[in-house]
Protein backbone atom coordinates (compact mmCIF):
# COMPACT_ATOMS: atom_id res chain seq x y z
CA UNK A 1 0.00 0.00 0.00
CA UNK A 2 2.82 2.41 0.87
CA UNK A 3 4.65 1.61 -2.40
CA UNK A 4 1.46 2.16 -4.42
CA UNK A 5 0.77 5.44 -2.64
CA UNK A 6 4.24 6.80 -3.39
CA UNK A 7 3.98 5.56 -6.99
CA UNK A 8 0.82 7.68 -7.33
CA UNK A 9 2.48 10.90 -6.16
CA UNK A 10 5.98 10.37 -7.64
CA UNK A 11 5.44 12.86 -10.48
CA UNK A 12 4.75 15.71 -8.04
CA UNK A 13 6.71 14.54 -4.98
CA UNK A 14 9.79 16.79 -5.25
CA UNK A 15 7.79 19.95 -5.95
CA UNK A 16 5.34 19.32 -3.11
CA UNK A 17 8.05 18.21 -0.68
CA UNK A 18 9.89 21.53 -1.02
CA UNK A 19 6.74 23.65 -1.24
CA UNK A 20 4.86 22.12 1.70
CA UNK A 21 7.92 22.22 3.97
CA UNK A 22 8.46 25.85 2.88
CA UNK A 23 11.95 24.81 1.76
CA UNK A 24 12.97 23.83 5.29
CA UNK A 25 13.61 20.22 4.21
CA UNK A 26 16.70 21.38 2.28
CA UNK A 27 18.23 22.85 5.45
CA UNK A 28 17.45 19.69 7.42
CA UNK A 29 19.22 17.57 4.81
CA UNK A 30 22.28 19.83 4.90
CA UNK A 31 22.43 19.47 8.67
CA UNK A 32 22.16 15.68 8.38
CA UNK A 33 24.99 15.58 5.82
CA UNK A 34 27.13 17.77 8.10
CA UNK A 35 26.76 15.15 10.85
CA UNK A 36 28.52 12.68 8.55
CA UNK A 37 31.28 14.98 7.30
CA UNK A 38 33.80 14.19 10.08
CA UNK A 39 33.56 10.45 9.44
CA UNK A 40 34.39 10.88 5.70
CA UNK A 41 32.37 7.81 4.65
CA UNK A 42 33.31 6.26 1.32
CA UNK A 43 30.43 3.80 0.85
CA UNK A 44 26.95 5.06 1.73
CA UNK A 45 23.44 3.62 1.67
CA UNK A 46 20.35 5.84 1.53
CA UNK A 47 17.32 3.83 2.67
CA UNK A 48 13.85 4.91 1.49
CA UNK A 49 15.66 7.12 -1.03
CA UNK A 50 12.48 8.12 -2.90
CA UNK A 51 13.49 10.35 -5.81
CA UNK A 52 17.13 10.38 -4.70
CA UNK A 53 17.41 13.95 -3.38
CA UNK A 54 19.32 12.92 -0.26
CA UNK A 55 21.46 10.38 -2.15
CA UNK A 56 22.58 13.16 -4.50
CA UNK A 57 23.19 15.53 -1.61
CA UNK A 58 25.51 12.93 -0.04
CA UNK A 59 27.90 13.50 -2.96
CA UNK A 60 29.16 16.61 -1.13
CA UNK A 61 30.98 14.13 1.16
CA UNK A 62 33.02 12.94 -1.87
CA UNK A 63 32.16 9.25 -1.41
CA UNK A 64 33.23 6.45 -3.75
CA UNK A 65 29.71 4.98 -3.90
CA UNK A 66 26.17 5.95 -2.91
CA UNK A 67 23.37 3.39 -3.20
CA UNK A 68 19.74 4.39 -2.70
CA UNK A 69 17.00 1.79 -2.13
CA UNK A 70 13.23 2.26 -2.21
CA UNK A 71 10.05 0.19 -2.63
CA UNK A 72 8.43 2.68 -5.03
CA UNK A 73 9.49 1.98 -8.60
CA UNK A 74 7.96 5.21 -9.89
CA UNK A 75 9.87 7.30 -7.33
CA UNK A 76 13.06 5.50 -8.37
CA UNK A 77 12.33 6.23 -12.04
CA UNK A 78 12.11 9.96 -11.26
CA UNK A 79 15.29 9.73 -9.19
CA UNK A 80 17.27 7.88 -11.83
CA UNK A 81 16.42 10.56 -14.40
CA UNK A 82 17.87 13.16 -12.01
CA UNK A 83 21.01 11.08 -11.44
CA UNK A 84 21.63 10.69 -15.19
CA UNK A 85 20.81 14.35 -15.92
CA UNK A 86 23.44 15.44 -13.38
CA UNK A 87 25.98 12.98 -14.76
CA UNK A 88 26.35 11.18 -11.43
CA UNK A 89 25.37 7.66 -12.53
CA UNK A 90 28.95 6.40 -12.03
CA UNK A 91 28.74 7.15 -8.29
CA UNK A 92 25.02 7.06 -7.43
CA UNK A 93 22.89 3.96 -8.01
CA UNK A 94 19.18 3.90 -7.16
CA UNK A 95 17.64 0.43 -6.96
CA UNK A 96 14.47 -1.32 -5.86
CA UNK A 97 14.82 -2.72 -2.35
CA UNK A 98 12.99 -3.35 0.91
CA UNK A 99 14.33 -1.73 4.07
CA UNK A 100 13.39 -4.83 6.05
CA UNK A 101 15.27 -7.21 3.74
CA UNK A 102 18.31 -5.35 2.43
CA UNK A 103 20.14 -7.17 -0.36
CA UNK A 104 23.64 -6.40 0.93
CA UNK A 105 26.19 -8.39 2.90
CA UNK A 106 26.98 -7.71 6.55
CA UNK A 107 29.28 -4.81 7.50
CA UNK A 108 29.13 -3.32 4.00
CA UNK A 109 28.54 0.43 4.44
CA UNK A 110 30.45 3.19 6.23
CA UNK A 111 27.25 5.17 6.76
CA UNK A 112 23.51 4.84 6.26
CA UNK A 113 20.95 7.61 5.95
CA UNK A 114 17.16 7.54 6.12
CA UNK A 115 15.33 10.80 5.39
CA UNK A 116 11.60 10.86 6.17
CA UNK A 117 11.43 7.09 5.69
CA UNK A 118 11.63 5.21 8.99
CA UNK A 119 8.00 5.95 9.77
CA UNK A 120 7.12 3.97 6.61
CA UNK A 121 8.89 0.81 7.79
CA UNK A 122 6.22 -1.84 8.26
CA UNK A 123 8.25 -3.19 11.18
CA UNK A 124 10.43 -0.44 12.66
CA UNK A 125 12.67 -2.75 14.68
CA UNK A 126 13.25 -5.06 11.69
CA UNK A 127 14.15 -2.14 9.43
CA UNK A 128 16.59 -0.72 11.97
CA UNK A 129 18.15 -4.13 12.63
CA UNK A 130 18.72 -4.55 8.89
CA UNK A 131 20.46 -1.16 8.82
CA UNK A 132 22.64 -2.31 11.71
CA UNK A 133 23.46 -5.58 9.95
CA UNK A 134 24.79 -3.95 6.77
CA UNK A 135 26.53 -1.10 8.62
CA UNK A 136 30.23 -1.45 9.48
CA UNK A 137 31.07 -1.76 13.17
CA UNK A 138 32.15 1.86 13.56
CA UNK A 139 29.70 3.18 10.98
CA UNK A 140 27.08 5.88 11.44
CA UNK A 141 23.31 5.83 10.96
CA UNK A 142 21.67 9.23 10.43
CA UNK A 143 17.86 9.36 10.61
CA UNK A 144 16.02 12.50 9.56
CA UNK A 145 12.36 12.36 10.53
CA UNK A 146 9.41 14.48 11.57
CA UNK A 147 8.46 14.75 15.23
CA UNK A 148 5.40 16.17 16.95
CA UNK A 149 5.91 19.59 18.57
CA UNK A 150 4.59 19.76 22.12
CA UNK A 151 4.81 23.48 22.95
CA UNK A 152 1.83 25.83 22.58
CA UNK A 153 1.07 27.30 20.03
CA UNK A 154 3.54 25.47 17.72
CA UNK A 155 1.81 22.16 18.39
CA UNK A 156 -1.61 23.52 17.34
CA UNK A 157 -0.23 25.33 14.27
CA UNK A 158 1.70 22.24 13.17
CA UNK A 159 -1.32 19.95 13.60
CA UNK A 160 -3.52 22.31 11.58
CA UNK A 161 -0.91 22.71 8.83
CA UNK A 162 -0.01 19.03 8.51
CA UNK A 163 -3.55 17.75 9.10
CA UNK A 164 -5.51 20.23 6.96
CA UNK A 165 -3.32 22.40 4.71
CA UNK A 166 -0.92 19.68 3.51
CA UNK A 167 -3.61 17.12 2.51
CA UNK A 168 -5.66 19.83 0.75
CA UNK A 169 -2.78 21.40 -1.21
CA UNK A 170 -1.05 18.04 -1.76
CA UNK A 171 -4.30 16.56 -3.03
CA UNK A 172 -4.87 19.42 -5.45
CA UNK A 173 -1.47 19.03 -7.10
CA UNK A 174 -0.93 15.27 -6.87
CA UNK A 175 -4.57 14.15 -7.19
CA UNK A 176 -4.04 11.94 -4.12
CA UNK A 177 -5.25 13.65 -0.94
CA UNK A 178 -5.07 10.36 0.99
CA UNK A 179 -1.30 10.19 0.47
CA UNK A 180 -0.79 13.54 2.19
CA UNK A 181 -3.22 12.63 4.96
CA UNK A 182 -1.13 9.48 5.44
CA UNK A 183 2.02 11.60 5.89
CA UNK A 184 0.26 13.48 8.71
CA UNK A 185 -1.21 10.36 10.34
CA UNK A 186 2.03 8.36 10.14
CA UNK A 187 4.10 11.12 11.73
CA UNK A 188 1.58 11.42 14.59
CA UNK A 189 1.63 7.67 15.22
CA UNK A 190 5.41 7.35 14.97
CA UNK A 191 7.45 7.16 18.21
CA UNK A 192 9.49 10.36 18.33
CA UNK A 193 12.07 11.96 20.58
CA UNK A 194 13.42 9.68 23.30
CA UNK A 195 10.91 6.98 22.43
CA UNK A 196 12.53 6.59 19.01
CA UNK A 197 16.15 6.91 20.11
CA UNK A 198 15.63 4.24 22.77
CA UNK A 199 14.38 1.83 20.07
Amino acid sequence: QVAEMFDNIAHRYDFLNHALSLGIDRGWRKKAVKLLSKAKPKRLLDVATGTGDFALQLLSLKPEEVIGVDISKDMLAVGNKKVVKRGKDKTVTLIYGDSENLQFENDHFDAITVAFGVRNFENLEKGLSECLRVLKENGTLVVLEFSNPQAFPIKQLFNFYSGTVMPTVGGMFSKDKKAYKYLHDSSRAFPNGENFTSI
